[in-house]
C-alpha cells in the first residue's frame, strides 16, 4: 500500500527531513526518541527508535537510494519505505510504501507526511 502527499518544498529538503534521525521524533508520530551511531542514513546502519508507548525498538536501513527512496526494517519486520519525486510542476512527492496488512498504518504516514510538509516550510 502506499500514501502519497505533494508538497511545495524542494525534494533535497524533503529528503534531509526523512533522512536525518535526529528529526525523526519531529514529524514521526510513533517515534519520540532515536539512538544511531550516525545522524544521517546510509545501508545497514542500524540503531534504536523509542516508540510513543516507550518501548526501544531496533532498526535497520536495509535500502538507501539517495536522493529519493529508503526503506527499513524495525524489530526484524520489513517496515515502511520512503520516497521523494521531484514534480515537474515543482516541489515534491512523498510517498510511504507499507505491507498490506498494516492497512491502518496509513493514518500514522498521513500524519508524517503533513508534519514533514510543515517541516520543510519552516527549516
Amino acid at each position: 500500500m502506499q500514501m502519497t502527499k505533494i508538497i511545495n518544498a524542494p525534494q533535497e529538503r524533503v529528503w534531509e527531513i526523512l533522512t536525518d534521525t535526529r528529526l525523526w521524533p519531529l514529524w514521526g508520530p510513533s517515534i519520540s526518541a532515536v539512538d544511531s551511531p550516525r545522524r544521517y542514513l546510509v545501508t545497514g546502519l542500524q540503531g534504536r527508535v523509542k516508540t510513543a508507548v516507550g518501548l526501544w525498538l531496533p532498526f535497520e536501513i536495509t535500502r538507501f537510494e539517495a536522493p529519493d527512496y529508503w526503506h527499513w526494517r524495525v524489530a526484524g519486520i520489513p517496515a515502511t519505505g520512503h520516497r521523494v519525486t521531484r514534480r515537474a510542476a515543482g516541489g515534491c512527492e512523498l510517498s510511504f510504501e507499507f505491507p498490506l496488512w498494516a492497512g491502518p498504518y496509513a493514518l500514522v504516514c498521513r500524519r508524517a507526511a503533513e508534519n514533514i510538509a510543515r517541516l520543510a516550510l519552516e527549516i
